[in-house]
């Protein structure tokens, strides 16, 4: 079957809209990514200077991982840049990724009411905190959207021994939405929420939030960018999109993300040589 990306091109050089010459000068690609890497501001700060320096445009479809993922797994992007680990290397090894790459990370934080009223402000645990939560009924806002951050929070309820898909009440709220909305619903009801740093830093609605709970090893947050396979897709922009990938894990590349910073703080971290990251 057609790509519906060829499809749409196609058309467009039908209708006139374009000709064949502008269609195979087109220097673009198509990256699917977290929700995160767009609403931290991250992309905005590293696209341009990628761009100035190769001409190559590279346009975003911003999903929770795992659409990200699916998106790459039929060929409707050219490369996906997400950071759930396990979820990057399932796709590798199906064959619907050529490599991945680590880039970068920072790290979830429990974000919630600064009255606090499950009282698990400033501990180092984060599963202690969510028993508590779930204990005391306190509002908790999910995103329950199978992206990352959403595997990072079923994980964590996991480790603190809760299964929430069935000792979830009314008090566990799923939106299906991004981070930025989870966000933004938190702030309106003054419930709890997982959110990586980046996005928060970045986020203006805060209201009665605050930092939470910080710090725990299991709230580690690596990312990491994958070819998708052109012997799947061969429309995969193949060169384009590896200059991408080479450029964010080069030092030109990790000095961009590393420069990204809001309000003096550092969002993320780069570490494209660490072993096993």
């Amino acid at each position: 079957m057609l790509n519906r990306r060829l499809i749409f091109a196609a058309t467009l050089v039908l209708a006139g809209g374009i000709n064949g010459a502008a269609l195979a000068q087109d220097k673009s690609i198509v990256v699917s990514s977290t929700t995160s890497t767009t609403d931290s501001g991250l992309f905005g700060h590293i696209l341009p200077l990628f761009k100035q320096k190769t001409g190559i445009d590279v346009k975003v479809v911003s999903q929770g991982t795992g659409q990200a993922l699916d998106t790459g797994r039929r060929g409707d992007s050219d490369a996906v840049f997400v950071h759930a680990k396990a979820q990057e290397e399932k796709f590798v090894a199906e064959g619907f990724g050529v490599k991945r790459f680590p880039v970068m990370y920072n790290d979830f934080i429990l974000i919630g009411p600064k009255s606090d009223p499950a009282g698990v402000k400033g501990g180092k645990d984060i599963t202690a905190a969510l028993k508590t939560i779930k204990e005391k009924g306190a509002a908790f806002i999910s995103r329950g959207d199978k992206s990352g951050t959403h595997t990072a929070e079923l994980n964590l309820w996991k480790a603190a021994g809760i299964d929430i898909a069935k000792d979830k009440g009314d008090w566990y709220k799923e939106i299906g939405q991004g981070m930025g909305a989870a966000l933004n619903t938190a702030s309106a009801s003054n419930g709890y929420v997982l959110s990586d740093r980046g996005t928060w830093l970045n986020f203006k609605n805060r209201g009665e939030l605050d930092v939470i709970v910080e710090g725990d090893r299991r709230l580690f947050n690596q990312y990491g960018v994958i070819l998708v396979n052109p012997e799947k897709h061969p429309h995969v922009k193949k060169e384009l999109s590896q200059a991408f990938i080479d450029w964010l894990v080069s030092p030109e590349g990790q000095k961009a993300i590393a420069d990204y910073k809001v309000n003096g703080q550092q969002l993320f971290f780069p570490n494209a040589g660490a072993p096993g990251a």
